[in-house]
């Protein structure tokens, strides 16, 4: 007998259909791959296993976990199974972490509903679980808060906090999305040791085919809310005749077209010099720990219609220099200039013109957005960078051109950011700053959260804009296979300091520090992951 049984799976909201009669299996001590495009269903599907479908969702089918019909299952019924029996690693750990509970509690507090327990025994628990998601006490210490965490390392919180119990049942979305490649390798192995060691059946929610290829023994590909084909990952990556899959697969290997014309440029239009950003330490009995020195004299350059890639592992410093570049962090020494001329500048009317040539996408779009914004709110808010803004129909026609450009339809401007997966607001994210035709865009991870077409799309859409506007990117990234198809330089941090820099293709091909060769065996392959499946 399977351990998940899902049988005819409907789901609606209102009266617009999501999930088209689905039927799937998961044993116990597999992995399962649920892959497809943003939109396409995979999310709600794993929602409507763990009962947490939206209010107005009606469903019917039968979803069968270890003989218990979860379909006909209580609130207070199901309350009891998840976090016992279903664990959930959501997309966005920010969202998912309560922000003014400290780490150690937040998984503590998944013992404590589920078993009886002491203060003290959850606690343990808890230590233990963080320890083996990567965030070794001497370290992280369970007082910290989540807002002490870079992306990645909140995301491992997320991951201790599902795994705590060893539930039957597992259910990622995007558990790797916020991590770099090392770590990303190391959650990985931790899932199929539970997978092999405990039992469990994990349901793996990705875009990225290269790590449902290295890791799930099946994969079920979803279109639509709809199941376009699904069986071992070897026959249904290599052999399936969907044209839908094909184009995903030729997508995931994508790299965007740039003009062999082009030129960069010989002035910066970014320049960094010795840059110094501490934080204080953590207090103790008497005083203070030494701080925390998160970048440690960085400088760099970027020259007009160049594109440079920032890399490193989570908690390595890169998003701390760059809020520090955005002039959002302030800087103990160095200084950032911005086409010659100092950044932040002193003079507001200088400042408002900066900033509308330099913009950015940050990690977690929903972090971003005021929930009570329509898109076009958030996309036209630039507007007031402008020395004339637009206005009206002009206004509404720009944010109408922009949306289409990132892959989205004019009728989304009326929409609300909830409404939407997480890889669509990444893309209204990356609209808001293409709409003021920047000269610099510095990326945090923007497509990290894309699935493989829109990433192809929005790559070559970049790529577009560079070579016709001269436009300049920093892309800060864990995602290397990003790094490589579409900068022209790459720097490497580790512990706040850039300790390899030089041409993509030569970094890639000859690494010159132990660290970059370690970055990059982590990187999931494709093509060696589908060749050892199908051995």
């Amino acid at each position: 007998m399977s351990l998940l049984e899902i049988n005819g799976l409907t789901v609606s909201i209102d009266a617009t259909p999501i999930l088209h009669s689905l039927s799937m299996e998961l044993n116990a001590g597999e992995i399962l791959g649920l892959a497809g495009e943003s939109g396409s269903g995979k999310t709600m599907t794993a929602l409507a296993i763990a009962g947490l479908l939206p209010a107005r969702a009606k469903m019917s089918g039968e979803i069968i976990l270890d003989g218990v019909h979860l379909s006909a299952a209580s609130e207070n019924e199901y309350c009891n199974i998840r976090g016992r029996d279903i664990g959930v690693v959501f997309q966005e750990p920010m969202t998912a972490l309560n922000p003014v509970m400290t780490i150690g509690n937040q998984v503590a507090e998944t013992v404590r509903i589920h078993r009886h327990v002491s203060r003290s025994e959850a606690r343990q628990l808890a230590r233990e679980t963080l320890d083996k998601v990567g965030l070794p006490a001497s370290r992280f210490p369970m007082d910290r808060y989540p807002h002490n965490l870079s992306g990645g390392q909140r995301q491992r919180v997320a991951i201790a906090i599902a795994i705590a119990l060893k539930p039957k049942l597992l259910i990622a979305d995007e558990p790797t999305t916020a991590l770099d490649v090392t770590t990303q390798a190391e959650i990985l192995d931790l899932f199929r040791q539970l997978v092999r060691d405990d039992g469990i059946g994990l349901i793996l929610v990705t875009h990225d085919l290269a790590v449902i290829a290295q890791t799930a023994a099946r994969v079920v590909v979803m279109k639509e809310g709809k199941i376009v084909d699904q069986g071992s990952v070897s026959r249904v990556f290599q052999e399936s005749q969907q044209p839908y899959i094909k184009t995903l697969l030729k997508n995931a290997v994508h790299i965007p077209q740039r003009s062999a014309t082009r030129e960069t440029g010989t002035t910066p239009v970014l320049e960094t010099r010795n840059i110094v950003r501490e934080y204080p330490g953590a207090r103790k009995l008497f005083g203070r720990h030494a701080p925390l020195r998160a970048v440690d004299d960085v400088s760099l350059q970027i020259f007009s219609n160049e594109n440079v890639g920032l890399v490193g592992e989570s908690g390595c410093g890169k998003s701390t220099l760059l809020r520090t570049i955005l002039g959002l962090d302030q800087a103990q020494a160095g200084e950032v200039r911005v086409f010659g001329q100092k950044f932040p500048a002193d003079r507001s009317e200088d400042m408002r013109r900066l900033r509308q040539r330099i913009q950015v996408v940050f990690q977690d779009p929903f972090g971003t957005f005021d929930p009570r914004w329509r898109v076009e709110q958030l996309i036209a808010e630039n507007f007031h960078l402008f020395d004339s803004p637009p206005t009206g129909k002009d206004a509404r026609r720009r944010v109408d051109e922009i949306l289409d450009q990132v892959g989205m339809k004019s009728s989304d401007a009326k929409q609300f950011p909830h409404e939407f997966s997480g890889g669509q607001r990444q893309r209204i994210a990356i609209a808001r700053a293409l709409i003021t035709e920047p000269a610099i865009i510095a990326l945090d991870e923007a497509v990290s959260a894309l699935d493989v077409s829109i990433r192809a799309q929005i790559l070559d859409l970049l790529a577009a804009l560079s070579d016709r506007l001269g436009v300049s990117y920093l892309f800060v990234t864990h995602d290397l296979s990003v790094v490589r198809a579409i900068t022209d330089r790459v720097l490497v941090m580790k512990e706040g300091r850039i300790v390899e820099q030089g041409r993509t293709e030569e970094v890639f091909s000859s690494p010159k520090h132990p660290y970059t060769a370690e970055l990059l065996a982590a990187v999931p392959d494709l093509d060696s992951a589908l060749s050892s499946a199908g051995a």
